[in-house]
């Protein structure tokens, strides 16, 4: 499948995913053009975050296939289970993704800058100095460049989320993947992740956002999914998704959280 000119970044077709009798999703498709930002809504355990794992490779897929900028991650052929590429063509489809997770993740035992520099130093194989800078202009970027120096535990959750954008940022990657990243925060730090991913929208970064944040779905997203039970039951440019939702389910859902 090559990368044709409508710069799709994501296509999974086909999706399915169990652990062990639980199944967890279920011929899950969706695609992801360059510079699109694309919402993902939805109960808990409806697979959100389970489908976001899957696309870099953080959970196998039991069914369908996964192309990153056109690159093959894994194909399914006939009814035979996924098969993915070799493990150097893994990693090397994985970093043109970044991922921003509910929990952080921080090193606790590393500085700001030593967590944003330690990926591109060990996996990109750049000089200290060579990073460094760069490492600068993205904590400027989020506002936090008065704590460099800081270690995580000095860090209120908003300013430790936004630390772990531009620990993703730093490897460079096409894609950006956020998994509920203001989940764990409080309203007024909540304000501040969304300003900072609102941001890398403006820019045209290309993010898929698991989110149960409405208000950065409606007014950010170009489009929005609801998914349910393991299944996409709607996918619609963000105006129509909160003007008309067409299915039933997604109706009561947007009932309750609006």
């Amino acid at each position: 499948m090559p990368n044709t000119m409508n710069n799709r970044m994501i296509e999974a077709t086909g999706i399915g995913k169990s652990f062990g009798a639980n199944r967890v999703l279920t011929n899950v498709s969706l695609s992801l053009d360059k510079g699109e930002v694309v919402a993902v809504i939805g109960p808990s355990g409806s697979g959100k975050s389970t489908f976001l794992r899957c696309l870099n490779h953080l959970e196998t897929i039991d069914e369908g296939s996964i192309f990153i900028d056109g690159e093959p991650l894994a194909i399914q052929s006939g009814n035979k289970r996924s098969q993915y590429v070799a493990d150097a063509a893994i990693r090397t489809v994985c970093r043109k993704m970044g991922m921003v997770f509910q929990s952080f993740n921080l090193f606790p035992h590393m500085t700001v800058l030593q967590n944003i520099i330690e990926a591109p130093m060990t996996v990109k194989g750049l000089k200290r100095e060579e990073i460094v800078p760069e490492a600068e202009e993205l904590l400027r970027k989020v506002g936090l460049l008065n704590k460099r120096d800081n270690y995580p535990s000095r860090l209120s959750g908003g300013q430790k989320q936004r630390v772990a954008i531009a620990r993703a940022l730093a490897m460079e990657p096409d894609i950006m993947l956020f998994d509920e990243p203001t989940s764990a925060l409080d309203p007024e730090l909540t304000v501040e992740v969304l300003r900072t991913m609102r941001q890398l929208a403006e820019e045209h970064m290309t993010m898929l956002v698991v989110t149960h944040e409405m208000g950065f779905a409606r007014e950010v997203a170009q489009r929005v999914v609801f998914m349910d039970q393991g299944q996409i039951l709607e996918n619609a440019p963000s105006a129509t998704f909160f003007s008309a939702p067409q299915h039933e389910r997604t109706r009561a859902f947007l009932s309750q959280m609006l």
